[in-house]
């Protein structure tokens, strides 16, 4: 993880720690188990996937029950059967059950989208189209979803608004409201403003665009919902006119369609369902209890 991640999830721990325990404590397990209880737990995979969200376990211990000890027997990015186990957890019995769905949450919806990306990946085949994801994530958790993604196979779009240039069809719809302002003239004018290096993309929605755009060279042109026919007219019409582009493919993108997409020969693939729709990987304690 990036040190950025590492913050963010520090961050987001001390959010579900609050949130589930209040101003207080966990009652049911200080009503029932005796404070000095000593017990084990294993994390095991219920289904097959790919591990995300373990690298948070120490945090977890360390911010709740720093007395907890966690060995790691998968890491993020490593390929789970299910049975897999994933960790070993063994400290008060007390601290265990509290930490317990705090720790299932982060790695069964990380576990989730890494386990979707690499399906995605999968599905795309021998070519050389990159998967890539998108903004849209859950609020607060941008960064540890991107996190994710990668342990998936999958790469990385920008962060946000703030670190790349991505001129979208609202954007230019405001452009020509100013004038008589054409998409060339756009680019041309975030170059010219934007900082030195920064990364710049533009979207097209038709080939007549793509013509208008190839030769002002943007770093990458953004498909917009175009079939494969027109996909391959693009990637045909990119390397006429402008080898270096990056051409990505964008919109509705499914596991049923993405190899054939692919194949088109386009760089880059963004999907949006990895991080908004992704299904929650199944994990489970399995616990150990100390005869005593």
């Amino acid at each position: 993880m990036r040190p950025n991640e590492i913050e963010a999830a520090r961050r987001l721990i001390t959010t579900a720690l609050q949130e589930d325990l209040g101003q207080g404590f966990d009652i049911t397990t200080a009503l029932l188990i005796p404070p000095q209880e000593q017990g084990e737990v294993e994390i095991v995979a219920r289904e097959t996937g790919i591990l995300c969200g373990g690298k948070l376990l120490p945090l977890i211990a360390e911010m709740l029950a720093p007395e907890v000890h966690v060995r790691e027997f998968v890491i993020d990015g490593e390929p789970l059967q299910r049975g897999t186990v994933v960790a070993r957890l063994s400290g008060k019995v007390t601290s265990l059950l509290t930490l317990e769905r705090t720790a299932l949450n982060f790695l069964t919806f990380l576990s989730g989208v890494s386990t979707l990306t690499w399906k995605f990946v999968v599905a795309a085949g021998e070519t050389t189209a990159r998967v890539y994801d998108t903004r849209k994530t859950v609020p607060g958790l941008r960064e540890l979803q991107k996190y994710a993604v990668r342990c998936g196979g999958g790469m990385n779009h920008r962060m946000g608004l703030f670190d790349a240039v991505l001129v979208k069809d609202n954007h230019l719809a405001a452009w020509r409201q100013q004038g008589d302002r054409t998409l060339a003239g756009a680019v041309r004018h975030v170059r010219t403003l934007a900082p030195a290096g920064m990364f710049v993309e533009v979207e097209v929605d038709t080939l007549s665009q793509l013509q208008e755009i190839l030769p002002e060279q943007p770093d990458a042109i953004l498909l917009d919902n175009m079939p494969p026919d027109d996909l391959l007219r693009a990637v045909q019409l990119r390397n006429e006119l402008a080898q270096t582009v990056q051409l990505e493919a964008s919109g509705g993108i499914s596991l049923q369609t993405i190899r054939s997409i692919a194949e088109t020969g386009v760089d880059r693939i963004s999907v949006g369902a990895l991080t908004h729709s992704a299904p929650a990987l199944d994990l489970g304690f399995d616990w150990r209890l100390e005869n005593r």
